[in-house]
């Protein structure tokens, strides 16, 4: 396959050479279907671009793990509008939690409806927001509001593999009051390919609009994100749904596994400002947005926020590849402990922390 999408015959042997003069850029990348459907146009240029592509930055959502969801509302403005300056196609502002199970949050742990119009008004400019919704952690029938009564376009249903039919019957609230939907499967290096593709077969047969796959310990590598996204993209296909990559970045592998999941057919493309996002972070948006060549995206206001907003934020959060994420990654286990040994006296306690992980499984 090349950058492009189309078969080559040389994907597959790592001593074969590529023709730069003949690849597209991989941000160009034709229709997924087009390598295997003969009538589907070939396109093979460094000057084309996938406008079925969608960015989505969960940089508030996400980072919110790591301060417990606490940002200044300017903060939250400046990413808004740098978002929307940009040309990005969604901004997810942070969960629909329940406050009978998380009393003591920060504002975008909960996304009131005064708290999203603080931020947007009554009228998104130019862009879509969602939220995320946890299984069995969000009052869903009474904190989702309908669609008509609210600035949000999309919710987003987070489970494990454990929680699908729970989640499924979010989704079908979320569908019924008139958002758009996906469905995250977390901690997908964990789960069994048998109960994988029995949870995909009933998830994609629900109203979902958009299946994500999910390395939610920055676990994987580029290879199983490209096997992995395709059993995705077949069975979402077959059912009308797209496929979505959100990656960790453990191994400092978030962007490549998300570039590997668009080539393989994801069209929804997470990614957060300076890789802002729980432990080792997300795949950082300013690299995406510098790969992919769809003129309505635009760097430069990205890059003003970062400048701006995350350089001083260094100085507070801690977050972004080190050895004890990478560590947890390798291990294929929730980063819980890194990110507990990053907030202790000891932070860079690398060896001890190492045999602590490993000392059962040696």
């Amino acid at each position: 396959m090349t950058a492009q999408g189309g078969d080559t015959g040389a994907r597959h042997d790592p001593g074969a050479r590529h023709d730069p003069g003949t690849q597209q850029h991989p941000g160009t990348q034709q229709h997924p279907g087009a390598a295997h459907d003969p009538s589907a146009p070939q396109i093979d240029s460094w000057v084309t671009f996938r406008p079925e592509l969608k960015v989505l930055d969960c940089t508030i959502r996400d980072g919110g793990l790591m301060n417990d969801h606490r940002f200044e509302d300017s903060f939250v403005q400046r990413i808004y509008e740098a978002d929307v300056a940009a040309g990005i196609d969604y901004v997810e502002l942070g969960y629909k939690a329940d406050r009978k199970i998380f009393a003591d949050a920060g504002p975008w742990k909960y996304c009131t409806e005064d708290d999203l119009r603080r931020i947007v008004g009554d009228s998104p400019d130019g862009i879509k927001l969602t939220v995320m919704a946890d299984a069995e952690r969000t009052d869903y029938h009474t904190d989702i509001l309908p669609r008509e009564q609210s600035v949000l376009s999309g919710i987003r249903i987070a489970a494990y593999v454990n929680q699908v039919p729970a989640a499924l019957d979010m989704v079908k609230d979320a569908h019924d009051k008139g958002y758009q939907t996906t469905f995250n499967l977390m901690a997908l290096s964990t789960v069994q390919e048998r109960d994988l593709l029995d949870a995909l077969e009933v998830i994609v047969a629900s109203p979902v609009d958009v299946v994500y796959v999910v390395d939610s310990f920055g676990a994987f590598y580029s290879e199983q994100i490209r096997d992995l996204t395709g059993k995705f993209v077949k069975l979402a296909h077959e059912a009308g749904k797209e496929v979505g990559i959100h990656a960790h970045n453990n191994q400092q592998l978030a962007y490549a596994n998300t570039i590997e999941a668009m080539l393989a057919g994801a069209t929804w493309l997470d990614a957060t400002m300076c890789g802002l996002g729980r432990g080792a972070g997300n795949c950082p948006l300013e690299l995406l947005l510098g790969f992919l060549k769809n003129p309505k995206f635009h760097l430069r206001p990205v890059l003003q926020c970062v400048q701006d907003l995350f350089v001083p934020l260094r100085q507070e959060l801690d977050w972004g590849y080190s050895i004890p994420y990478m560590l947890t990654g390798q291990l294929n286990i929730h980063p819980r402990m890194a990110i507990k040994l990053r907030e202790s006296s000891t932070p860079d306690n690398y060896v001890e922390f190492y045999d602590a992980l490993t000392e059962d499984t040696d």
